[in-house]
């Protein structure tokens, strides 16, 4: 079991906030999983992510790997409180009483619609809170008294805030540049400071720079704080419980013939549900081939092909997008040994504390045994459980 602030993650394994953890129906199944440690949502805004026909996803025909064009989730927050307070009050499929935490994953680009969000979420968790204290019936179940007095059900639920989506025209993720992230860190390391039981982590893009890393790192510790008693100082603590390694990386191009035709997809995303900010893709109807261009040295280098006048020709209808899955696994790898071995030198104990989560890449057993000797506490996938569905986290664990 790995401990992460407040949330128990046992097995250490999750899914990424991706389009396979959009709806009620495919975080049911994910939480039913005996496979995973926790779930975390699809990364939802405060009214949800207006998207359209240039949001889709391809799988590479030749490895684990994916590119998608997609934002952020269309469902509001609010649609996914409601799925995580009834996940978390129904009893499991053995009957047991709901015990894996559940991370909400959010964003927002301004610090007051993020205030509001985060209000809302603490809302729910006093809700939770309330729903156990009284042990009222939900369902058919009734919580007995030892469960009650055993677990605070708020510390069942977490944030995870994203701002490192490399899809939203003319939006950089502010991740790139730390110092953006400040005013909406402020917003989350006060939630934490009026109620420390809340779990908070940190969803990043894949770092390529060393400076990157020890930005990161540093505004991160500006948030440490001493916590006193009598004038004497007990402990330091941070607000942020863990950082999440990698998002996918944008400005990735496959070419339709790069791209699998048709996969076996054993769980698609819903309908109304289909975006991701994760490493997911899925692919669009079946295109010719590029031409390749001429090697005669008399022949003028030919022109990159438009997506507005040959969009067939490649995986995604705006050509460029998010890389996830097998193509991503070294650099995400690399973020993970940085992050974990900065924070586990860092001079302040809270910092010390901080978990790293391995995701990208962890297309099997192997992979996430890499993530963990790289330095990753827990390891997350996205793209394999978009080709396999919840089996995959049976893949990761080495039994399938």
């Amino acid at each position: 079991m790995v401990r992460v602030h407040t949330l128990h993650i046992e097995p250490p394994v999750v899914n990424a906030s991706c389009a396979w953890a959009s709806d009620y129906e495919q975080l049911r199944e994910l939480y039913d999983s005996a496979y995973t440690g926790a779930v975390i949502t699809r990364t939802a805004t405060f009214n949800g992510f207006s998207e359209d026909a240039n949001n889709t996803f391809a799988f590479a025909k030749d490895s684990i790997t994916s590119v998608n064009s997609y934002g952020y989730s269309p469902h509001p927050l609010s649609k996914y409180l409601d799925w995580v307070y009834t996940l978390l009050t129904t009893p499991c499929l053995d009957g047991s009483p709901p015990t894996k935490p559940i991370i909400i994953s959010i964003t927002a680009s301004t610090p007051t619609v993020l205030a509001e969000m985060v209000e809302n979420i603490q809302s729910l968790r006093k809700k939770l809170r309330a729903t156990y204290s009284a042990a009222t019936s939900f369902g058919q179940y009734v919580p007995s008294t030892t469960f009650v007095s055993s677990i605070d059900p708020a510390t069942l639920v977490g944030i995870e805030l994203n701002t490192s989506c490399p899809n939203i025209k003319d939006a950089p993720p502010p991740s790139y540049t730390f110092t953006l992230l400040l005013p909406l860190l402020d917003v989350l390391s006060s939630a934490f400071y009026s109620d420390p039981s809340l779990t908070i982590g940190l969803k990043l893009p894949p770092y390529l720079y060393s400076t990157r890393f020890a930005e990161v790192v540093r505004f991160v510790h500006t948030y440490t704080r001493e916590i006193h008693q009598d004038g004497q100082a007990l402990r330091s603590l941070n607000p942020f419980a863990y950082l999440a390694c990698t998002n996918t990386l944008g400005s990735c191009l496959l070419f339709s013939e790069q791209m699998l035709q048709d996969p076996v997809i054993s769980q698609e995303p819903s309908a109304n549900s289909m975006e991701t900010d994760g490493a997911d893709a899925r692919s669009p109807p079946a295109s010719p081939s590029p031409r390749s261009p001429s090697s005669a040295s008399s022949t003028p280098p030919p022109q990159p092909p438009s997506p507005s006048f040959s969009p067939s020709m490649f995986a995604l209808p705006t050509a460029l997008g998010g890389m996830g899955g097998e193509s991503i696994h070294p650099i995400s790898l690399g973020n993970v040994y940085t992050f974990a071995r900065m924070l586990a030198a860092h001079p302040d104990p809270a910092m010390r504390r901080v978990r790293v989560f391995g995701i990208g890449g962890v297309t099997s057993a192997a992979a996430a045994g890499r993530m963990r000797a790289a330095g990753a506490s827990v390891v997350g996938c996205a793209t394999l459980l978009g080709r396999e569905g919840v089996r995959a986290f049976e893949i990761i664990a080495g039994h399938s």
